[in-house]
């Protein structure tokens, strides 16, 4: 528990806490081409997330280890996001890839990306995802979860469409209303939307510091912490292969 945090009370409607996969249900792909980015204001280069220059095309290293994920299987289609754990692994939710025949990954670029495997954690909303090709840039997971009033910046594919980075606050902890024993999560005020689901949360440095994974009525955005995170890449029996359409 972080000192300071507020208590659940003071956070809004917990009850009306829902998942964020169902993501977006699309009737078609959005454009998977470089216009349908909207990247962030440039930052000067010691700025830039992690402290990495802007490479040629104009994004920094938060923007281009987003990646967008369709989930096509069990008759419906549905968006998330997710974020390169290194070259050949994304974190995303549970909830984003289960369910599915067929997972089609993109890249800031527009570039497609083939998926191998993807596999699920039985405690929190968390999966990972192995890829064929390689993504384009990993960012750093912080060291430990961050305290209430720090920065907030959240980088991925809200309805499945463009990219986009918003910013916000951490302000406070609960315990997780929809999934009880994985213990506390973390509260923002950062914006975000069906197919945000997996998104990366950052700190001021660029480094990871939760996955997006809900939000309630009164517009808060909940992450599992990177400690948790952290926590469950570090243990074999963690993650199980994702179910898929029979």
């Amino acid at each position: 528990m972080v000192p300071g945090r507020p208590a659940a009370a003071a956070l809004g409607t917990l009850a009306l806490l829902v998942g964020l996969a169902g993501c977006a249900y699309l009737p078609a792909p959005p454009p998977p081409v470089p216009t349908s980015v909207v990247p962030s204001a440039a930052p000067a280069p010691s700025a830039s997330a992690g402290g990495t220059q802007l490479s040629p095309d104009g994004f920094d290293a938060a923007q281009r280890m987003a990646v967008r994920i369709r989930n096509i299987g069990c008759g419906a289609l549905s968006t998330g996001s997710g974020f390169a754990l290194d070259e050949h692994t994304l974190v995303t939710n549970r909830h984003v890839v289960a369910d599915s025949a067929e997972l089609q990954l993109s890249t800031y670029d527009g570039r497609d990306v083939g998926a191998e495997a993807a596999s699920t954690a039985g405690l929190a909303d968390l999966a990972v995802v192995r890829t064929v090709d390689a993504l384009p840039a990993a960012p750093v997971l912080a060291d430990a979860d961050p305290q209430v009033g720090d920065a907030v910046t959240v980088v991925g594919y809200p309805l499945g469409r463009q990219l986009t980075v918003t910013d916000g606050t951490v302000v406070g902890a609960v315990t997780d209303p929809l999934h009880a024993n994985l213990g506390e999560v973390l509260v923002t005020d950062a914006p975000v939307e069906p197919g945000s689901s997996g998104s990366a949360a950052l700190d001021a440095q660029g480094r990871v510091i939760g996955v997006v994974y809900a939000k309630n009525a009164d517009g808060m955005s909940f992450l599992v912490p990177v400690s948790t995170l952290r926590a469950m890449l570090g243990d074999d029996t963690a993650f199980a292969p994702a179910p898929t359409c029979d």
